[in-house]
């Protein structure tokens, strides 16, 4: 999370979902980090997927996505560092006209990026309280989907944070669709699956009813394949099954009903 002014505490580590490292709480600032080393990595991920990140790895190591269209680029999910280098290389990718982001552990330093490209923020309102920075180029919008162009539709299941949000794209893979979704929806090691959680490092499960919700609003959307949040988490074929079969799995395992057979 970026802030504005220093502080003492930061408010999204204080949060149930996340944690204050054991350390304690440490702060950092972009100059400090190019000067440690740290430098962009840009790969393709897919059929117009570019995956961008850092090296080395920064907090919890997620990188984000551009989703390359003709009606222009959209960065999904937000990385915490950027310098020159960067802005160069995504500007010869076509640059960012849209940014939309998953929930708040990825916010980061989202304004500096959308001042940067002159690109507009999606955030949902019920997240909008996280926001440490505020400024106008932060939409926050209401409802269950938000269409923003070039076959791009945010979907708020409110997996993980009330206003979680996943971003399908209808052109995707082809024309099959494509799911990013950051760890809303998480692609877990076994890349056949995907799971859901209120808090991931402190290991609190989601509600079975926001999952029943979130594979509600997904039906209408086919799509082969899931993006996850970090490098390579990818579900690679058939992934609107691949999320229906997990929450199944899930909410058999989470419901009230006799234990499932150990073989």
């Amino acid at each position: 999370m970026q802030y504005p002014a220093p502080r003492a505490d930061c408010p999204i580590c204080l949060d149930e979902r996340q944690y204050v490292g054991w350390d304690g709480q440490q702060w950092t600032t972009l100059a400090e980090l190019a000067d440690a080393g740290y430098h962009g990595r840009i790969e393709e991920e897919g059929l117009g997927v570019v995956g961008i990140g850092s090296e080395p790895a920064f907090a919890i190591g997620q990188r984000a996505l551009l989703i390359t269209t003709s009606a222009g680029n959209v960065l999904w999910d937000m990385i915490t560092y950027l310098d020159d280098d960067l802005i160069r290389r995504v500007r010869e990718l076509g640059g960012v006209s849209a940014i939309a982001i998953s929930h708040p552990h990825y916010y980061g330093t989202m304004i500096d990026w959308a001042h940067e490209f002159g690109a507009v923020i999606y955030i949902h309102t019920a997240d909008g309280e996280w926001v440490t920075r505020p400024d106008p180029v932060v939409e926050l919008w209401e409802g269950d989907t938000l269409r923003i162009g070039g076959g791009l539709t945010l979907i708020n299941l409110g997996v993980h944070f009330v206003g979680g949000q996943v971003l399908h794209w209808a052109g995707g893979e082809g024309g099959r669709g494509a799911l990013l979704s950051g760890d809303i929806v998480q692609v877990v090691q076994d890349r056949r699956w995907v799971s859901f959680m209120y808090s991931y490092p402190n290991l609190i499960p989601e509600h079975p009813a926001t999952i029943r919700r979130a594979l509600s609003l997904l039906a209408p959307y086919p799509f082969e394949r899931v993006y996850g949040a970090w490098w390579r988490r990818v579900v690679a074929a058939d992934g609107a099954a691949a999320v229906r079969r997990s929450a199944e799995r899930y909410l058999r395992f989470a419901s009230d009903g006799p234990a499932p057979e150990v073989g």
